[in-house]
């Protein structure tokens, strides 16, 4: 085992996120008892970013409970990134509601799951099935459903001191079409107490924001995504805002 993996598994209530550029950026890894949030625009690094999460817990002899709400999980990514997947996939315990109802269940019962060998969860997105549930409903109806789900994964984050990481989509405003908008607006920016933004950069490379922190400063990286991960850019470097 690599000195990247001699860290202990909780150090000052963190986990490491599997990537040590993130790792950095979050000076040691994301919190024990909140949400993290990563959004960001198809193909940015959403789901990679869950999945070395996923690898790293493993190494720790916990389980990870997957909400898989797109269908995004690659089994074949996967392995790609461990050579061990297939005890990564041991100690996974996979979910994959259909619908924003499917959704809401899912989130109720995960009490149900939650032990002491549960070392990380993850929704992979918090927002798909959301969206599609606002075109058929009142918007009023559904943002309380999603407000609740929210406070249900905060819930657990905090009394059982399971990390939640989740990702989220993202759309441009029609006023600004340079600006970003996460979906769910203050629902998700209120209830994440840490908020990473990926970009996709004109030169084809990938760029993390951390955009909300409770003790960290603005900060930044660029990275290039490979078989094996996630790799700084040759160009790249961290930057205080």
């Amino acid at each position: 085992m690599n000195k990247f993996w001699k860290k202990r598994y909780d150090m000052e209530n963190k986990i490491t996120t599997g990537n040590a550029l993130l790792d950095k950026m979050l000076e040691g890894g994301i919190e024990t008892d909140v949400i993290t949030t990563i959004y960001g625009p198809a193909g940015s690094g959403k789901t990679l970013f869950c999945l070395m999460a996923m690898v790293a817990v493993e190494k720790f002899n916990k389980k990870v409970i997957f909400v898989d709400t797109e269908g995004g999980f690659s089994a074949a990514r996967l392995k790609q990134l461990n050579e061990k997947y297939e005890d990564v996939l041991k100690n996974t315990i996979f979910l994959h509601p259909t619908s924003f109802d499917e959704q809401k269940k899912v989130i109720e019962k995960l009490k149900e799951h939650i032990n002491d060998k549960i070392g990380l969860i993850i929704v992979d997105s918090i927002s798909m099935l959301y969206r599609l549930q606002r075109t058929n409903e009142e918007a009023v109806e559904v943002n309380r459903e999603l407000g609740a789900q929210i406070a249900a994964l905060t819930e657990i984050a905090r009394k059982k001191n399971i990390p939640v990481l989740i990702t989220n989509q993202v759309y441009a405003s029609f006023e600004d079409k340079n600006k970003i908008n996460i979906v769910g607006g203050d629902i998700l920016k209120y209830g994440s107490k840490c908020l990473v933004e990926l970009q996709v950069t004109p030169n084809n490379k990938r760029r993390a924001i951390l955009r909300k922190h409770r003790s960290l400063p603005e900060k930044e990286f660029e990275f290039e995504i490979v078989p094996e991960g996630i790799i700084e850019a040759k160009s790249g470097s961290f930057r205080l805002f």
